[in-house]
């Protein structure tokens, strides 16, 4: 069964996804994502994920509060466990670069809670095996 490969992106959004954590951005592979795209993505990830174990109907108030936690957890699993660069999460989320930063830090400090971690840590192997299937051995 083969794949159609992903349609061009506009030429705002031609960053490449870094496969290693080097401030040189890799040449993109035909038929990648930009990292704008892949952000978003893995913003609408965890924001599915979230709705799917959140356990009652939020009002306004919490509601927001739980899209800038949702951001905050795409930010960190697209920094931490795909590797991209906090100024092009920043750029991809229309953020500045210590917002990214903060938000990392508030994401890690949060990981002492069990459940917190846990769900984090589903949201990043969904990530890695979505985006870096071929390059991040998974299963081995």
């Amino acid at each position: 069964m083969s794949l159609d490969p992903v349609p061009p992106a506009p030429a705002y959004a031609n960053l490449p996804i870094p496969l290693t954590p080097s401030s040189t951005a890799l040449q993109q592979p035909q038929g990648w994502l930009p990292v704008r795209n892949t952000c978003r993505i893995v913003n609408r990830m965890t924001g599915e994920i979230a709705d799917l174990v959140a356990e009652r109907a939020l009002h306004r108030r919490d509601r927001r509060r739980t899209l800038w936690h949702i951001r905050q957890i795409a930010m960190y699993v697209c920094h931490v466990a795909l590797q991209i660069p906090v100024s092009d999460i920043a750029d991809a989320f229309g953020r500045d670069r210590s917002t990214v930063t903060y938000s990392l830090r508030i994401v890690e400090d949060r990981r002492d809670d069990k459940a917190y971690d846990g769900f984090v840590d589903a949201v990043e192997r969904l990530a890695v095996s979505v985006f870096l299937f071929g390059e991040v051995g998974v299963d081995e």
